[in-house]
């Protein structure tokens, strides 16, 4: 799963600018502010493409499919590969609403060897800057919502987590906008996970110190 990530790059409309086909970007409330503890439920910036013209706007991170009347129920902040086609909440975006959700990087948290050991939050970042995330919107209750979908861990990186967002290369980008599959594990490899600081737990914390290199004092 991924359920904490990081956006910062101010060059995110003309990194989005550079996609195949794309002969505009628009922005309608502007660049996304730089965050560094993006949490669910929270806005996230998502990327839909229509007649060659990219568009960025802030969603919810949280799928609100379009028949959902309250907020009852979990968040659907990610959506298994496996089920993403066939389960109710999802099937619908899977369909007919893709977007693609930037990040320059995503924490995991993973168990120590001790069996009292505190979890330890990484860091990861993919091999070329920005990564691409699958994903689906949806306007239910009148609301801007996304998920993030993910898949089995590749080899690479199963030792820190099951699960992986599936990231998208630059030549899945259009493909999956168009409505094609892509539901196996990432083909992005190249990762880059070093231990991030334990204050990215509270979700109050949004901070670029977040992700600077840790003393080993603090891994233990």
């Amino acid at each position: 799963m991924c359920g904490r990530f990081v956006l910062f790059t101010e060059s995110l409309l003309e990194e989005v600018g550079e996609w195949e086909s794309i002969t505009e970007v628009h922005a309608p409330e502007g660049l996304p502010p730089a965050r560094y503890n993006i949490a669910p439920t929270q806005p996230v910036a998502i990327v839909r493409v229509e007649d060659n013209t990219a568009r960025v706007d802030p969603a919810r991170w949280g799928l609100l499919p379009h028949w959902k009347k309250d907020m009852d129920g979990p968040p659907l902040f990610n959506a298994r590969a496996e089920t993403v086609a066939t389960k109710p909440s999802f099937r619908d975006a899977f369909k007919a609403q893709r977007c693609v959700i930037p990040l320059d990087g995503y924490y995991e948290w993973k168990a120590g060897d001790e069996p009292k050991a505190k979890k330890q939050p990484y860091y990861v970042t993919g091999p070329h800057g920005l990564l691409w995330a699958a994903g689906l919107w949806a306007t239910g209750m009148d609301r801007l919502s996304a998920t993030m979908v993910t898949t089995e861990a590749t080899e690479e990186m199963a030792w820190l987590h099951g699960r992986l967002p599936k990231f998208l290369t630059q030549d899945e980008i259009a493909p999956w906008l168009a409505g094609e599959a892509l539901l196996e594990p990432s083909s992005v490899h190249g990762f880059n996970a070093r231990p991030a600081d334990p204050a990215v737990g509270n979700v109050r914390n949004d901070y670029a110190e977040l992700i600077d290199e840790q003393p080993s004092s603090t891994l233990f």
